[in-house]
C-alpha cells in the first residue's frame, strides 16, 4: 500500500513548484541526452536533433493537452479559465504522438532530415520519457483504476475519488503498471532491437508503437477515467489500430532485403 504526499514538490514564496512539470521536465531531460548520443552514434546532425526536440517537445505538449482537453469540453467548455492549466494534469499521450510526429515531418522537410531515421533516433526516448513522466499521475492522485484489496493498492483522498466510488479507499496503481511496461519498452528498443534494426528504417519507431500501444490496451481496460468515444474507450480503440499498424508494417520491412 502507498499513497501520494500531494502534488506540490516545494514552494518558494507564492511560486509552486509542482511534481508534475518536473516529472516531464527530467522525462524530456533523459529523452534528448539518449537521444543526442544516438544521434552521434549514427552520424547524424546532433545540433538539428536538438532543434527538432524541441519543436516536438512543445507540439507533443500542445497535442496532448487539446485532445484531452476536446475530449472533456463538457467541463473545459465552462472552465476556460483552465483549459491551460497542464500542470493540474490532463495530457494525453494519443494527442502527443500525433502531434509531435506532425511537428517531426514538417521539421524534417524543412531541415533537410530523413523522416524515418530521426523517427527511430527519438523512439526510445520517448519511452523512457513517458516511463518517467507518468509518475506525474501518482503526484496528481488521477489515471488510477478500479478499487483494489492487492498489497500494491493505492490509497486515494476522498476529493480525488469519483463520486460513485467514495466509498471506496484503494485502487490500482495504474500509472505505475503503465511506468513499468514503457520502462520494458524501453530497454527492449534500446539494448535489443535498435542495432539490430539500424538498417531498416522506420522498424524501431513501428516496434515502439507496437509495443507501447499493447501494453497501454490492457492498461486502460482497469481504469475508470477512460476518455471515450461514445461506449469505447479511446486509447484502446487508438492502441489496437496501432498495434495493427506497426505489426503490418513490421512485416512489410522485415521482408525487404
Amino acid at each position: 500500500m502507498f499513497a501520494s504526499p500531494g502534488s506540490i514538490a516545494f514552494q518558494i514564496g507564492p511560486l509552486a513548484v509542482r511534481w508534475y512539470g518536473l516529472l516531464i521536465a527530467a522525462g524530456v531531460m533523459l529523452g534528448t541526452t539518449l537521444a543526442h548520443r544516438e544521434a552521434l552514434r549514427r552520424g547524424h546532425d546532433p545540433d538539428k536533433l536538438l532543434n527538432l526536440i524541441v519543436v516536438v517537445v512543445l507540439s507533443a505538449l500542445l497535442g496532448a493537452r487539446l485532445y484531452y482537453v476536446l475530449f472533456n469540453w463538457d467541463y473545459y467548455g465552462t472552465q476556460l479559465s483552465k483549459v491551460f492549466a497542464i500542470w493540474e494534469g490532463g495530457l494525453a499521450i494519443h494527442g502527443g504522438l500525433i502531434a509531435g510526429s506532425l511537428a517531426t515531418l514538417l521539421y524534417c522537410r524543412t531541415a533537410g532530415l530523413s523522416v524515418l531515421p530521426t523517427m527511430d533516433i527519438m523512439a526510445p526516448s520517448v519511452a523512457i520519457g513517458q516511463a518517467i513522466g507518468r509518475w506525474g499521475n501518482f503526484f496528481n492522485q488521477e489515471a488510477f483504476g478500479t478499487p483494489t484489496d492487492l498489497p500494491w493498492r493505492l490509497f486515494i483522498d476522498p476529493y480525488h475519488r469519483p463520486p460513485s466510488l467514495k466509498a471506496f479507499e484503494y485502487f490500482h496503481p495504474t500509472f505505475l503498471y503503465e511506468s513499468l511496461w514503457n520502462l520494458l519498452v524501453f530497454c527492449v528498443l534500446w539494448f535489443t532491437l535498435r542495432k539490430r534494426l539500424a538498417n531498416k528504417p522506420g522498424a524501431l519507431t513501428l516496434s515502439y508503437l507496437g509495443l507501447y500501444s499493447l501494453g497501454r490496451f490492457l492498461v486502460e481496460g482497469l481504469r475508470i477515467d477512460s476518455l471515450m468515444l461514445g461506449s469505447f474507450r479511446a486509447a484502446q480503440v487508438v492502441s489496437l489500430l496501432l498495434v495493427a499498424a506497426s505489426g503490418m508494417g513490421l512485416a512489410v520491412l522485415l521482408r525487404k532485403k
